[in-house]
């Protein structure tokens, strides 16, 4: 009988995101997860009982990761510096917008009992406190106007990486253009 491989988490969980933006939730499959990582399907049943358990330890996962990342946005003085660390931080992390939807996903198939579920419901919220203090920062500085709702100012910044780049700009003319019009507008001074 053949010795089982041993795989290790972040190498799992690499494959798992591989496999989850090729293939979307419904493609994702632990056959295909167990070819990518040279293991049985068996070897993932013995950690996860079901793709929603490993799917949902993997976003968690994702989303502390990308939570240790943010909290650095603290050690920057002054609302500039935070805004291009922010930007630079979700430009390089372009797939998390295809990991919330798989998350929406495995979210609904999930029973309401279940510690992941509830743990990847809470993380948004851990993400959404240090980007809304970075905003109190901006508005604090006078650099943001304060008649625009903190919640708008976030999801624009945060949607801003969704905007197709159709004509194949290089990525930091691209980001930096999208950094000039949320801070200064389109409009030439009219």
């Amino acid at each position: 009988m053949a010795r089982e491989r041993k795989f290790n988490t972040v190498d799992l969980f690499h494959e798992a995101k591989q496999l989850l933006l090729e293939h979307g939730y419904d493609g994702f499959t632990f056959s295909l997860l167990a070819d990518r990582i040279e293991v049985s399907r068996a070897a993932l049943y013995k950690y996860y009982e079901n793709k929603e358990e490993l799917i949902t330890d993997f976003m968690i996962y994702e989303m502390e990761q990308f939570i240790l990342e943010l909290k650095e946005i603290e050690k920057l003085n002054g609302f500039e510096q935070q805004f291009d660390f922010l930007m630079d931080l979700i430009f390089t992390k372009t797939e998390i917008h295809h990991l919330i939807k798989v998350a929406v996903h495995v979210l609904a198939r999930l029973e309401r009992s279940n510690v992941n579920k509830e743990k990847l419901e809470k993380l948004p919220l851990e993400m959404y406190n240090y980007l809304n203090s970075f905003i109190l920062k901006g508005k604090e500085e006078g650099k943001l106007k304060s008649h625009i709702p903190d919640s708008l100012v976030i999801g624009f910044i945060l949607q801003s990486v969704a905007i197709p780049n159709h004509f194949g700009i290089p990525h930091q003319e691209w980001l930096n253009s999208i950094k000039e019009i949320i801070r200064q507008g389109m409009f030439n001074n009219c």
